[in-house]
């Protein structure tokens, strides 16, 4: 029997031939809300690290362009933001260009959030003693907001839990097309809550493009592991990594359909899937998560 025909919509095509892989933070708090640093010395941490962007997001205070004009970038893209954090579960607003009000009509926040250039993901879901920060009811019910935290640092300090892939896959296999972001939500740098999240997004080194790049999905969210290469063919997926020892594809409601030992994967999708993603387990608990592949048949 013939198999039927399938497109899988690649989030990683698009990308210009000058497009390299940035590293950035888009979660960031400083002694201008509740981080235990001013910003300038922030800013030189993550540069010294050799990150290409990042994101300011003190609580409910929005780093604005006209900022980041007092500080120096060393080099780094810099993006406006700010975490809306009173009356409701957290969010991030990316590329902000105005501050949001904290009210807690959490949809009209995400509507004031996604004018223009701007978009909103949803913090570390399943912090807190009941592990729901912000409900599943919730997350299913706005729309309009481009991702959700799969992993947040602090949230390793505090009760609960940083990874969230498990909110994740329910929303994709409701048919949300939601990705996923890794983010440090750094506040206190003496517990070393610095470099253990990140995006590494395809794109040109500058603000428009990067910001571009996420919203379309062109990036993976990263502990540690790194993607060498994507490559769709057909009705296949081959991952290549630089340091990954285990790579796991999955797709409806987390289903593990196959998995190898070692750095590269190349699977062919599954009957019945709508959405496939890549979990690569590297070295000392470090991970990459990848964009999910959407399948359309026909």
């Amino acid at each position: 029997m013939m198999r039927t025909m399938i497109h899988i919509e690649n989030p990683y095509n698009g990308a210009s031939k000058s497009a390299t892989w940035l590293l950035g933070n888009l979660h960031t708090h400083t002694t201008r809300s509740d981080g235990t640093r001013p910003p300038q010395e922030v800013i030189d941490d993550y540069a010294k690290r050799g990150y290409d962007f990042l994101m300011i997001s003190d609580h409910d205070i929005c780093t604005s362009p006209e900022d980041y004009q007092h500080w120096d970038s060393r080099g780094m893209v810099m993006i406006p933001g700010n975490e809306i954090s009173a009356a409701g579960p957290h969010l991030l607003h990316v590329n902000a260009d105005s501050r949001v009000d904290p009210v807690p009509d959490r949809q009209g926040v995400i509507d004031r959030c996604t004018s223009g250039r701007s978009f909103a993901i949803v913090n570390h879901p399943n912090w807190g003693e009941n592990f729901a920060h912000c409900k599943q009811e919730f997350l299913e019910t706005w729309r309009g907001y481009a991702g959700i935290e799969i992993y947040n640092g602090i949230c390793e300090y505090l009760p609960g839990s940083g990874f969230a892939t498990d909110r994740w896959d329910q929303l994709l296999s409701a048919g949300r097309r939601i990705w996923g972001f890794a983010n440090d939500d750094h506040h206190w740098h003496d517990q070393k809550q610095i470099e253990m999240g990140w995006n590494a997004v395809l794109a040109e080194k500058n603000l428009d493009n990067i910001i571009a790049a996420m919203k379309v999905g062109r990036f993976y969210a990263s502990t540690g592991v790194q993607i060498e290469q994507i490559e769709v063919n057909s009705d296949k997926i081959a991952i290549q990594t630089q340091n990954a020892d285990r790579i796991i594809a999955r797709s409806d409601f987390g289903r593990r359909f196959a998995d190898t030992e070692g750095s590269s994967i190349q699977v062919q999708i599954p009957d019945g899937a709508t959405y496939v993603r890549f979990d690569c387990h590297g070295p000392n608990r470090s991970f990459a998560w990848t964009q999910p592949f959407f399948i359309r048949l026909g």
